[in-house]
């Protein structure tokens, strides 16, 4: 797993005030970027199309820079924290490791004047802009998650005290109001979808505290998915984004926001000219809930889902690779309860076609709730098509729970029937292997991996040993004896995979292709 979960391995960059430790950075960080707003006061700004490139940017940003806006978080942190803790972003996985361990060694003073003297401030900077004159900006949710405080600063030095009105850490996106006397320079969004490789763009923030800086570039590439979270779908652009410049917005040649500046890929945290922008289809319509209700409201099917490679499309007789596979369903999701199942490929949602399994989360989460949509699947090489309502994804987020704790393996396990294929040894799922793998209830049936020869196919798609397998091309199998059974069926009737459903000692459950010797 990577630094942080919801970008594995890429580091949020809104600016720390504090002064700086010298420490390891992680290669991959994440670049503040901003959303412009759906709302303002700038028309587009006419710009003749240059064979070279713009002879000079001024006006462009004469016009904008007055909207973008530097924004200042402070969060009350544990002095004792603050001064001995690394310096680690909100939301990190060590984030409740390092509470915890401060918290055990600051158990001996609780009285409350000694726990005031112990707090203190944290700043951190960030960028933001202004979409409606009457005070709505927009910024990263990173740049003011967990903050007590959230001022914004204009370019004429004037600052103003922020409600949150909303974010979103999916898209990473936070919506502010502000209360100005006299109406704000305004930018508008422009449609991200017209953008080409290869067309200007230019970015507008507060790299490391400096205040409003100007950078301008191209754009690099379209749809990267650099695995920040479900919903990628980034511009890469080689205009200089830095440290600060979080929230930022990053503008096309009439002057309009058509990204938010949101990550970078860096050795060093600083611009190499690698740098990702969320694009502006994407974040509208996360922006317009959360002016709306302060939430957002995601459509919900309920699915886990993978990949298809050739190896799945050839054991699942679909053809041209395409879709995404199901590997599992959600007890009381909407897909289960309209009868999709594991090894359903899903090729079509609501009349769009599914080419790849990444495109499906976007798809379903911009869909309204409790719309009934037609899902079209392929199923074991046949075509059907089920109707299925829509329920919400952050009711099903506050159901999510951790699950049941299991004690440690202690029991030897009994000896049983011992069955080798594929690379692995297989056995039965006995009580006491089941407590050895720590093996959850919610695993019901199937047979355990006991064993994985680390230079099989099998090691190479990460089966280990405690996995559990449940189907072989979507048919059960309960005893060790069931593999053999199935392989040799598989062979003889000229496959040339067997397709696995796994499940780890958790309960998540995914298909692995393995071709058959």
């Amino acid at each position: 797993m990577g630094l942080f979960p919801e970008f594995r391995g890429l580091e949020h960059f809104a600016c720390d005030a504090r002064p700086q430790r010298s420490a390891a950075r992680a290669a991959l960080m994440i670049a503040c970027a901003l959303v412009l707003g759906a709302a303002g006061n700038l028309g587009p700004i006419p710009s003749p199309a240059f064979a070279r490139g713009p002879e000079s940017l001024a006006d462009l940003a004469d016009a904008v820079s007055d909207a973008v806006v530097n924004i200042s978080a402070t969060q009350t942190m544990d002095d004792k924290r603050a001064e001995i803790a690394p310096q680690l972003e909100p939301g990190t996985p060590f984030d409740d490791l390092f509470e915890e361990f401060f918290r055990r060694h600051q158990q001996g003073g609780n009285d409350r004047q000694d726990q005031k003297q112990r707090q203190r401030k944290s700043n951190s900077l960030g960028s933001g802009f202004v979409v409606d004159p009457s005070g709505v900006v927009i910024t990263n949710n990173h740049v003011v998650a967990d903050a007590n405080e959230v001022i914004v600063i204009f370019t004429d030095g004037q600052k103003l005290k922020a409600e949150v009105v909303g974010k979103d850490e999916k898209v990473d996106v936070a919506v502010l109001r502000v209360k100005p006397e006299k109406p704000l320079k305004a930018v508008k969004f422009g449609d991200s979808e017209k953008m080409r490789v290869g067309d200007w763009v230019v970015a507008v923030g507060n790299p490391f505290g400096l205040g409003g800086t100007v950078t301008a570039g191209i754009i690099s590439a379209r749809h990267r998915n650099i695995e920040s979270g479900p919903y990628d779908n980034y511009f890469q652009t080689d205009a200089a984004i830095n440290k600060g410049n979080s929230g930022g917005p990053l503008f096309n040649m009439a002057g309009e926001v058509i990204g938010i500046n949101t990550a970078i890929l860096s050795p060093s945290g600083g611009s190499i000219g690698i740098g990702f922008a969320t694009p502006a289809a994407t974040v509208l319509p996360v922006i317009d809930q959360l002016e709306k209700f302060g939430e957002t409201r995601r459509g919900w099917l309920g699915v886990h889902i993978q990949n298809v490679d050739d190896t799945i499309a050839e054991s699942l007789n679909l053809g041209p690779v395409r879709g995404a596979l199901v590997a599992g369903t959600d007890d009381k999701g909407p897909a289960k309860a309209a009868g999709l199942k594991a090894g359903d490929v899903i090729v079509k949602f609501d009349g769009i076609e599914i080419k790849e399994s990444r495109d499906l989360p976007k798809i379903v989460a911009a869909a309204p709730v409790g719309k009934d949509v037609d899902i079209v699947v392929i199923r074991q090489g046949k075509q059907i098509t089920k109707t299925i309502k829509l329920g919400r994804l952050e009711d099903n987020d506050k159901r999510a729970s951790l699950g049941a704790k299991h004690g440690e393996a202690g029991k030897q396990a009994i000896a049983g029937p011992v069955e080798k294929a594929l690379g692995m040894e297989f056995s039965s799922l006995t009580d006491d292997l089941r407590q050895k793998f720590a093996i959850k209830n919610n695993v019901a049936a199937g047979v355990v991996i006991t064993g994985v020869d680390p230079d099989s196919a099998a090691a190479d798609k990460h089966v280990q040993a405690g996995d559990v397998v449940m189907e072989i091309n979507q048919e059960p199998v309960k005893e060790p004896a069931d593999i053999a059974k199935k392989i040799r069926a598989l062979k003889s009737g000229g496959k040339k995979s067997a397709l696995l459903l796994v499940a780890n000692g958790q309960g998540e459950v995914r298909f692995v292709a393995l071709g058959l010797p």
